[in-house]
């Protein structure tokens, strides 16, 4: 089979070695040159400092991209989706499977990627699967076992995704049609490896740091609940796997920008040196947006919110938070 993968950076050829390694065949498009010349001449992952399979193309030539496969794989920040799919509208003259592998909510609509796609390109989309789950691209490039959900409404789509991805030796997919639920967990998750990150730059240990992805769960519950998603995802590999992994491993952007900010970093710089976008911050302000357009009772949202777009100071926030009335849990 044939697949395009729209985006050269760690995750998009990490899932580009996966496909390669299943014999499928990968052109990779990238809007950066060198990072094409990169994958063409030298086999390699800058990002990462990864090799990856000789087999695996790739091209700055949108139009050729676009016309290689009926699969696309889109593996950009959500920052940067919309500005992708418009200059994909234009080149697309049949229906393709859209897959995609980013995990974010948008700010300023609340919208889902699903529904940004459904929005944007209703009339070239054959379908649509999102893949979520604890799936840090360094383990993944180095064939180390990673588990990852397969999602959409249509349970076929699923499933064929699912099988394109899956194999015996250490990438196992499972499917799910509850794309709601799986595009939350993926985005949601960001925002408590944020303020994981930020606590162990305080200082605080792993106490604090179990208490917060135990109650971040269950603000994550009641998010999931207003959109009518299930609570069994929640339980799953989109939800407090990838919410275990994230607010855990040093891998993790979204820790690892949080971790900066504990140490006092200012937040601009903090974003501005990380080589990979941070999702958590975005994610935290629509979460927060949302939940009080809403009335949702998300206290560790709000604070987190209010230390990174109000600049208030994390101890205070942190006494703050301890402050709250007492009640049964």
């Amino acid at each position: 089979m044939k697949v395009t993968i729209l985006g050269g950076g760690s995750w998009g050829l990490a899932l580009a070695n996966v496909l390669s390694d299943n014999n499928h065949e990968c052109l990779v498009y990238d809007v950066n040159k060198s990072t094409v010349d990169t994958i063409n001449e030298r086999h390699f992952c800058l990002q990462l400092d990864e090799p990856i399979a000789k087999s695996i193309q790739a091209t700055h030539d949108l139009k050729a991209a676009l016309n290689y496969a009926k699969v696309l794989f889109f593996v950009v920040p959500t920052k940067a989706l919309r500005t992708l799919i418009e200059a994909v509208k234009p080149l697309l003259t049949t229906k393709k499977l859209m897959v995609n592998a980013a995990k974010g909510l948008e700010p300023e609509t609340f919208l889902r990627v699903s529904e940004v796609f459904a929005t944007t390109l209703p009339e070239y989309m054959e379908g649509f699967v999102a893949l979520s789950g604890p799936t840090h691209a360094e383990e993944v490039i180095q064939r180390k076992t990673t588990l990852i959900t397969s999602a959409s409404n249509k349970a076929n789509d699923a499933r064929y995704v699912q099988s394109l991805l899956h194999n015996n030796d250490y990438f196992r997919v499972y499917s799910s049609t509850d794309l709601i639920g799986v595009e939350l967990g993926g985005a949601l998750k960001n925002i408590f490896a944020l303020a994981s990150g930020l606590m162990r730059g305080l200082g605080f240990g792993d106490n604090a740091n179990a208490a917060l992805m135990t109650r971040g769960l269950v603000e994550m519950g009641k998010i999931y609940t207003h959109f009518g998603a299930s609570h069994e995802t929640l339980s799953g590999l989109s939800g407090i796997g990838d919410l275990i992994v994230t607010c855990t491993s040093p891998y993790s952007r979204n820790f690892q920008a949080g971790y900066q900010i504990g140490k006092g970093s200012d937040l601009n710089e903090t974003i501005d040196s990380m080589t990979m976008v941070v999702e958590g911050i975005r994610t935290c302000e629509a979460a927060y947006k949302l939940s009080h357009q809403y009335n949702l009772d998300t206290p560790i949202i709000d604070a987190l919110y209010d230390v990174v777009f109000n600049r208030i100071d994390p101890k205070y926030v942190h006494s703050r938070l301890l402050a709250r009335d007492q009640k049964a849990e």
